[in-house]
């Protein structure tokens, strides 16, 4: 891996959870130009697959929560999914916003070489999913490939199976981003501080943060980081990267204090 990946708890990178999705509708384009242009480290995104086989950036299996209809993105087409109002429940001044397409993510960080993306994989091997879902696994980590994401990227699921498909089949290739504690990733046949290279730490102490960093884990802080309190918190613990959902204030306040590149 090549590219210069140097997170680390005196410059510590910023990715924007969902977009910049606590002043824009996430997972929209509009969330993930904000986030561009503020220049935040990476962007993370969660992809699903429609009924017609599309891979499509939405957090919820359902789309009432982000949009105007209703159904699960599984059992919906691309183009029906495309007919809703991605935006208006975050305001009227984003009424009109779409669910976007992994691709069209993808085509508009070709202006952006520097930026890193976590991608989160969806969908699960569960009994009756298990060949979808690994297939758009396999065709995540090909468009990984092909947009020359493989070395500035994770990947990561709160699936402990995939994550172990992913291993099994790739080896160390790609980033897996991992949880602590492990409980979040259901049943694990191999520990998952083995194969992990960054471990996104719940409720977690100092301690579990150095115990972690120890193993050759890289320990990040989750999207709960959102003002001076936890910022500071998550320097004192040696967070290397924080997610969060208002990169404009937790930015500010890593540069203020001499976290921030």
């Amino acid at each position: 891996m090549s590219f210069n990946w140097n997170p680390s708890p005196d410059n510590i990178w910023v990715a924007a959870h969902r977009g910049w999705s606590e002043k824009y509708p996430e997972n929209t384009m509009e969330a993930y130009r904000a986030a561009a242009e503020l220049g935040v480290d990476q962007i993370e995104i969660d992809v699903r697959i429609t009924a017609d086989g599309e891979l499509v950036l939405i957090h919820d299996a359902t789309v009432e929560r982000t949009t105007n209809g209703k159904g699960k993105v599984c059992e919906l087409t691309l183009e029906q999914l495309k007919s809703l109002d991605a935006g208006s429940w975050k305001g009227p001044e984003f009424a009109g916003a779409k669910i976007p397409t992994l691709v069209e993510f993808l085509e508009y960080l070709k202006a952006y070489p520097n930026m890193t993306v976590d991608f989160e994989l969806k969908e699960y091997p569960v009994e009756g999913w298990e060949e979808t879902a690994y297939s758009v696994c396999d065709r995540v980590m090909a468009l990984i490939d092909a947009y020359g994401f493989t070395d500035r990227c994770v990947v990561n699921t709160f699936n402990a199976t995939l994550h172990e498909y992913i291993q099994g089949k790739h080896g160390r290739k790609y980033r897996q981003h991992v949880y602590f504690p492990q409980s979040c990733m259901g049943v694990c046949a191999v520990d998952p501080y083995v194969y992990g290279d960054v471990c996104c730490m719940f409720n977690a102490t100092r301690a579990d943060f150095e115990s972690m960093r120890k193993r050759g884990v890289k320990p990040w802080a989750g999207a709960s980081v959102k003002d001076a309190q936890t910022v500071d918190n998550a320097i004192d613990c040696g967070a290397e990267l924080i997610t969060c959902n208002n990169p404009d204030v937790v930015l500010a306040l890593l540069r203020e204090r001499g976290k921030h590149a």
